[in-house]
């Protein structure tokens, strides 16, 4: 299962990487910043375009798979050490989502989910790094604050590219498992059916109502990779800026202030990945779960329900 979770995470990876590629000229904006600058082109590669948040990701991705793989090189029947860690990580995360998709839809998604919130985990933490952002070309401000107007490594949730690229690759993988659970019609009928029954003016003006709420239903889901990629690059960047003008607020204790704010943010890259598993787990337990399961994932899915719309 470690072995398949690596696979899935290189596949995965590359996915939003060259998805975000396509737009990452959109990232870097001219003028003068406040606090931390977003993502800049480092080189071109043809028509692609890398951005020092990607390379992040690349490091990241990398260092996840070499880990993964040194810990289960000469796996043990009985787990030591950092084999253990990783064996109570990964079984941590099936129970989890186990609870929220039922048995049967998570040996499906498993590896989306647990890749996704592995991965989202450790890019905020290695944007907390020191240097990540604030180490590259630049100039000193009027009171002499050298500030990285193109830094050479950048939170890589820190770019808008890359938590839409994710958001986009799970609405289709959530397309994909809905269409597997229902077929066409069923996800149509899930969609812009209704229960109840009856005829004549009654059963006509039903009709009407359902169609509209099924046209609210589809903006809803349309709009889900928007509010997904939005909180996740909101609250990284906002952190991120936060703890550089906690670093420049008064330079002499530059080293002092800003560390209640990095423990915090710790804290917030590890709520902002379980966020962002737990509502695409939840969305998709809504819409696939119960049938997945005959109707045993039905409680599951809508108990968390409102915890989603609350998101």
């Amino acid at each position: 299962m470690i072995k398949s979770i690596t696979t899935a995470l290189l596949l995965a990876f590359f996915t939003v990487t060259l998805m975000a590629a396509e737009h990452a000229d959109t990232a870097a904006s001219a003028g003068e910043h406040h606090g931390l600058p977003p993502a800049a082109p480092q080189f071109h590669v043809g028509p692609l375009v890398f951005t020092n948040s990607m390379l992040v990701t690349w490091i990241v991705a990398a260092g996840l798979i070499f880990i993964s793989q040194v810990a289960m090189r000469r796996a043990q029947l009985i787990p030591a050490g950092l084999q253990n860690f990783i064996e109570w990580l990964i079984e941590s995360l099936h129970g989890f989502l186990e609870g929220i998709l039922g048995s049967e839809l998570v040996k499906k998604s498993f590896w989306f989910f647990g890749t996704l919130f592995i991965f989202i985990l450790f890019t905020n933490w290695f944007g907390l790094i020191p240097g990540v952002g604030t180490i590259g070309y630049g100039h000193a401000n009027a009171q002499g604050h050298f500030h990285a107007s193109e830094p050479l490594l950048r939170g890589g949730n820190a770019d808008l590219n890359m938590t839409l690229a994710m958001s986009l690759t799970f609405f289709v993988m959530w397309t994909v498992w809905s269409l597997q659970a229902l077929g066409p019609g069923g996800f149509l009928k899930h969609i812009f059916g209704g229960g109840g029954g009856g005829g004549g003016i009654a059963a006509i003006a039903m009709m009407g109502i359902f169609f509209f709420v099924g046209l609210i239903e589809v903006i809803s889901i349309a709009f889900r990779p928007v509010s997904l990629s939005f909180r996740l690059f909101g609250n990284v960047f906002a952190g991120e800026n936060i703890l550089e003008s906690m670093m420049t607020l008064v330079p002499w204790l530059g080293w002092l202030l800003p560390l209640p704010f990095y423990f915090l943010e710790l804290l917030v890259g590890l709520v902002q990945a379980l966020v962002f598993t737990l509502l695409t787990s939840v969305f998709t337990a809504l819409m696939a779960a119960h049938h997945d399961d005959h109707g045993g994932g039905h409680d599951k899915a809508h108990a968390h329900g409102h915890a989603a719309h609350q998101h």
